[in-house]
């Protein structure tokens, strides 16, 4: 049966399936060939100038990072090539939602994105201050993040738009369950921890993969902000966390992390029943405990916010030898739109700027764009292969190890997975008594002014992920329930 309005690419072409990104086997990488995916994100990524689409506001500073145990059995990437061995770093914090000139204090994930200047160019961690995402398909990321921006109708920011997603997302609510808690507004940017959220890989010298998840463990302790205080700040001084970090800094009192991994090998990673590449949930540290790698120090401020902070790019697209991606379709959509992103806002040569600039020798065939400054090449050719001995040549030897997949390229349904609720609901179990109160407090807030339809829709998750918490919701939003504890039905 067809819909009496079919959604439609921009071309008119009529679209099935606009859930599920194309991928090779359910697990498997997406494939090129997905252009509803291509042109969804192409476009999103266009549809705001000249500040981020997300992570619009942010604050930065320049720092080390050192190696305090030896992984080499895991990687052959130079930043871990010794014990001791020293790597300069960039790292932008940023809330997610709000625009340049909004408050640092607002309920929001923290954006947490790394730069390392290797030897061998320059890695990326496009993380955040939580281990999960809201989503686990980039096809949804134009969908998500427009329920977090304003209403096209009212120019405001829409709690029902954000819940009737939410609500027809029930994947979401591992980490909506995280920006409800005590941890949703953190007393600025360094008492919180950040994570690379995705799963990524280690390749050794033997051309060994080994899936990993990296941690970064704040050394300051955590500290988080309560409601009032956050809303009295917002008021006040709405720049809050940017003065608190470079005030620090500049005082001498340099800010650490501890850097950590969790390793899954790839038969582990074939045989998990929970796919391991799927950023909504967590990998259980019991089973696959933390390994400290090293440490990290932030002990310089930018002399110049918009050459520095405003102009810099992050792109998960940038791996050096040793450091591998995977099937994470998440990340997978990332490593397009991210450097698509950059390329759109600052420019086709954005990575010529200092601030985003490889500091080891760089060599390609990349010419001309707007504000190149570099010489663009000068004689030499921009084309391979050519006859020139001294032209930049493909290295054979960097070629990283084969991903192993099987299965038809196909849109495959990633919400067959049913389990959305088990791990939200053992978070909150871990919980105390003052937390979970305080997270459904912040919850009944941010729902009060949603409609019944979406808050009783909403309610039926929490009550799956475990009935105190959906009846503490419902209460507090004046919904009947009906039943016995662990079996509670909406009955109004």
């Amino acid at each position: 049966m067809k819909p009496e309005k079919p959604l439609t690419t921009a071309g008119g072409i009529p679209v099935a399936d606009n859930q599920n990104s194309r991928s090779a086997g359910p697990r498997g990488p997406l494939t090129l060939d997905d252009f509803h995916l291509i042109e969804k994100l192409a476009h999103f990524n266009r549809e705001v100038i000249p500040e981020r689409r997300v992570h619009a506001k942010g604050s930065a500073a320049f720092g080390t990072f050192r190696v305090t145990r030896d992984i080499s059995r895991l990687t052959v990437a130079s930043p871990f090539s010794a014990v001791g061995k020293e790597t300069p770093i960039f790292l932008r914090f940023s809330t997610v939602g709000g625009e340049r000139g909004s408050a640092d204090t607002e309920r929001d994930p923290r954006g947490f994105a790394l730069k390392f200047y290797t030897e061998e160019g320059n890695w990326d961690i496009v993380g955040n201050n939580t281990p999960v995402f809201f989503i686990r398909d980039p096809l949804k990321f134009p969908d998500f993040i427009h329920t977090q921006k304003r209403n096209p109708e009212t120019n405001l920011k829409s709690p029902q738009m954000m819940w009737d997603f939410w609500s027809l997302s029930p994947e979401s609510l591992h980490q909506v369950t995280i920006l409800f808690s005590d941890r949703g507004i953190p007393d600025g940017y360094r008492f919180m921890h950040g994570f690379g959220s995705h799963t990524y890989s280690l390749i050794n010298a033997a051309g060994e993969r080994t899936f990993v998840k990296w941690h970064f463990k704040t050394l300051q302790g955590i500290k988080n902000l309560a409601p009032e205080e956050a809303s009295r700040l917002a008021g006040t001084d709405p720049d809050y966390a940017q003065r608190d970090l470079f005030s620090a800094i500049e005082r001498g009192d340099f800010p650490r992390w501890r850097v950590c991994i969790q390793v899954m090998n790839e038969l582990e990673a074939a045989n998990r029943a929970v796919n391991p590449f799927d950023v909504t949930k967590v990998w259980p540290q019991k089973e696959y405990p933390l390994q400290e790698v090293g440490i990290f120090e932030l002990n310089r401020n930018p002399e110049n916010y918009f050459a520095q902070v405003e102009q810099a790019a992050f792109a998960p697209s940038n791996v050096v030898p040793g450091i591998g991606l995977s099937p994470d379709k998440m990340l997978q959509g990332r490593i397009f739109a991210y450097a698509d992103a950059q390329r759109y806002r600052v420019g086709t040569n954005y990575q010529q700027l200092p601030v985003n600039a490889p500091q080891c020798p760089y060599h390609n065939y990349q010419r001309d764009g707007s504000m190149r400054f570099d010489g663009n090449g000068g004689s030499a050719p921009n084309y391979e292969p050519n006859s020139y001995a001294d032209a930049p040549k493909q290295t054979p030897a960097y070629r990283e190890p084969a991903l192993n997949f099987s299965g038809a390229a196909d849109r495959y349904d990633h919400r067959l997975d049913d389990d959305y609720y088990s791990q939200a609901g053992d978070l909150f179990r871990l919980m105390s008594a003052e937390q979970k109160n305080l997270l459904i407090m912040n919850i009944i807030r941010a729902m009060g002014s949603v409609s019944r339809e979406v808050q009783t829709r909403q309610i039926a998750h929490f009550l799956k992920a475990d009935a105190d918490y959906g009846k503490g919701v419902a209460d507090g939003l004046g919904i009947e329930l009906s039943g016995a504890s662990g079996e509670w039905l909406i009955t109004g």
